[in-house]
């Protein structure tokens, strides 16, 4: 488990969450003190491929894209 500041995570956010995600654990300290931990989530080896399992939410009925049209085309400005 590596150790880093509070500033520094803020600092260098998107160095520390690649690093995690690689699989390597962080403590971040803030003046002095243990705040938080980062570890890796536990996800299948490929988590590239994660968003392909997600299917998207389907709500049957009128789409909301086509409800906010048909609202803006209703109103008078």
């Amino acid at each position: 488990m590596k150790v880093a500041t509070s500033s520094e995570f803020r600092n260098n956010a998107k160095r520390f969450l690649d690093e995690v995600e690689r699989g390597q654990t962080y403590e971040i300290y803030r003046h002095g003190r243990p705040v938080a931990v980062l570890t890796p989530t536990r996800r299948p080896a490929d988590s590239k491929a994660y968003w392909r399992t997600v299917r998207p939410l389907r709500i049957p009925g009128l789409s909301l894209s086509r409800a906010i049209i048909a609202e803006r085309r209703s109103r008078k400005f």
